[in-house]
């Protein structure tokens, strides 16, 4: 392998990972506003919405860590 094989492999990950984790952030973020706005229009059902609020931020932020980790290999 040359050297700019391997320059043009490690920008194509760093752009990978970037775009990752602009998409985590992306859904991290409406997972939130959505649930904020269901415990405003019911607030009986906060311990549900934020239950599974968490499931959602986590399965979102996966995405980056799968990213970061075929990103880097």
């Amino acid at each position: 392998m040359n050297t700019m094989m391997i320059a043009e492999l490690v920008y194509n990950a760093k752009f990978a990972v970037a775009f990752a984790g602009m998409g985590a952030a992306i859904g991290v973020g409406l997972v939130g506003a959505k649930s904020a706005e269901a415990v405003g229009r019911n607030p009986g059902a906060f311990g549900k919405v934020l239950t599974i609020g968490i499931i959602g931020m986590a399965l979102a932020e996966a995405i980056a860590f799968y990213a970061l980790f075929l990103g880097g290999q």
